[in-house]
């Protein structure tokens, strides 16, 4: 399989002299073309740092993130706007839907970031909600709302998915669902799916697993035979 992401030695750390904090502290691993990885930990562990790095909206301290063979920290502005704006499609736990935009007009808006935007009446129907094209936000379930915002992601057509507890706030029902969608993404069209949790049930279904504790890896691991979202018990 083709290695995708690499982090090398990676450290993050924020504030200076006795303010200072390691958020990441020197890890590394690798992730293949169209692998379905959970970063596993609590809250501080360090997960979300990984993330922001790997979004290209924070840089390492020291230590190298690598996309398809590019170190990120190389990259200038504009280079990293391009790459956040075609590479990488973020889905976040509370949504990030605009309230004043349809759900269809939601999903159309990333036309502005990137030339090869995808159709956004496809993509709704892709994740079975044609019928609500024309439904504001507000008019939309949790679990609705996080579907359309995995369309929005999909829609830059990118090569890396990233998701932030993007199951955190439905509930058990409607995050098999939208997980089943996610690991789809990576069976069906070869699209690379990083999802940071702190729910240990998640990682089952994982091709990966990656588990962080106070910045460090402390595991990880490959699930030769991942389980299928629906025979998890929640």
């Amino acid at each position: 399989m083709k290695e995708i992401v690499k982090f090398t030695d990676v450290v993050k750390k924020y504030g200076k002299g006795e303010a200072e904090q390691i958020a990441v502290n020197n890890i590394s691993f690798t992730v293949n073309e169209g692998e379905f990885t959970v970063i596993l930990g609590q809250s501080g562990a360090g997960k979300s740092t990984v993330l922001n790095m790997l979004g290209g909206m924070d840089i390492p301290t020291s230590g190298t993130v690598e996309v398809n063979g590019k170190v990120l920290s190389g990259l200038n502005d504009r280079q990293l706007s391009e790459y956040r704006a075609e590479t990488v499609g973020f889905i976040f736990q509370f949504y990030n839907l605009l309230p004043s935009l349809t759900a269809y007009e939601n999903i159309a808006l990333i036309k502005d970031i990137t030339k090869k935007s995808l159709d956004a009446s496809e993509l709704l129907k892709a994740v079975g909600l044609e019928n609500h094209r024309n439904k504001f936000p507000s008019q939309l379930s949790g679990g609705e709302q996080q579907r359309i915002s995995i369309a929005r992601a999909l829609a830059k057509d990118p090569a890396i998915i990233l998701g932030d507890e993007p199951t955190g706030a439905l509930d058990s029902e409607t995050g098999v669902l939208v997980l089943e969608l996610m690991i789809d993404m990576c069976r069906k069209k070869n699209k690379t799916v990083i999802l940071v949790t702190h729910n240990a049930d998640i990682a089952k279904c994982a091709d990966k697993v990656i588990r962080m504790k106070n910045g460090k890896i402390k595991e990880m691991y490959v699930n030769e035979a991942p389980v299928p979202v629906r025979e998890v018990e929640w």
